[in-house]
């Protein structure tokens, strides 16, 4: 159909909105990827736009023969795998019986799940509780210490609710129980949703700092943001003492920083694609009522 003169405005106008929209999005990595090439006297002069600026690679050559390194990387992959495994199990056991009109006492128990997202213990006495049960410098502290989000559970429980009923009752006709319908019928029509809460734990597990640096005290333990935080650190001490020298040997805290940022989510960018229809499909999770 030919298009009217104000439709191909409107068309102009959207296509317009969303280009300004990307680059938006997408300047401020390319930005940081920029600059952790980039010399620190080009960093410090703001010379870096959009290229690398006299291209240096001794902030990637720093981190990467850092002491611990691949130690700390293992147990970010450790800590994101298992984890998150264990946060989707967990979750699933609590969205699929609170799905179920027939559980009793379903409001008041998905009252408390709610409560928890409006009040929290605080910072002292979750630490005052990881130590009474003996979770100090465990990895355990790390993967059931924060292995369930109430958020979480109460969107899967809206993806759970609407499969329609029919499969059910059809299943229990043929003698299926809750652990078969929930195994070949919820998951496999949940697979949108799984894959979206999946990454968004695993996420939230590999940026995962505050906490692992307050109940870590073992190094062998700790997790690469942990650790990155710390070279972040001695970087700053360093260039304070060293002042100007710092910059004439090419790299700055700047473009330091820059570079434990893209070492860190390089992991991340590179599962995302692969999940990428998935996440689409699950964000629509209760956007859509029949």
């Amino acid at each position: 159909m030919k298009q009217s003169f104000s439709e191909k405005l409107s068309t102009i106008l959207i296509y317009t909105a969303l280009a300004i929209l990307s680059i938006a999005c997408l300047y401020p990595f390319i930005y940081v990827l920029s600059a952790s090439f980039s010399s620190g006297l080009s960093v410090v002069k703001g010379e870096v736009l959009l290229f690398p600026k006299e291209i240096n690679l001794d902030s990637y050559k720093t981190i990467l023969s850092k002491e611990g390194l691949w130690l700390a990387y293992g147990n970010t992959v450790f800590y994101t795998v298992v984890g998150t495994a264990l946060s989707l199990l967990l979750t699933i056991c609590g969205a699929y019986p609170l799905s179920k009109k027939r559980l009793k006492g379903r409001t008041v128990i998905a009252f408390f799940v709610a409560f928890t997202l409006w009040f929290g213990a605080g910072l002292i006495p979750t630490y005052l509780n990881f130590k009474e049960l003996g979770l100090l410098d465990t990895r355990t502290s790390i993967i059931v210490g924060f292995a369930v989000s109430a958020f979480l559970v109460i969107i899967l429980r809206t993806f759970f609710q609407s499969v329609p009923d029919s499969l059910e009752e059809s299943a229990k006709m043929d003698g299926a129980n809750d652990l078969q319908i929930l195994r070949h019928i919820y998951l496999p029509l949940s697979k949108p949703a799984l894959v979206t809460i999946g990454l968004i734990y695993a996420v939230g597990k590999w940026n995962s700092y505050f906490w692992s640096m307050i109940l870590l005290n073992d190094e062998s333990k700790i997790p690469l943001q942990v650790l990155l935080k710390k070279m972040i650190v001695e970087m700053s001490l360093k260039e304070e003492l060293t002042g100007a020298m710092a910059v004439a040997n090419k790299m700055s805290q700047e473009t330091f920083i820059y570079a434990t940022i893209i070492v860190s989510i390089i992991p991340i960018i590179v599962v995302y694609p692969f999940l990428q229809k998935y996440f689409v499909k699950g964000t629509m999770i209760g956007g859509v009522k029949e």
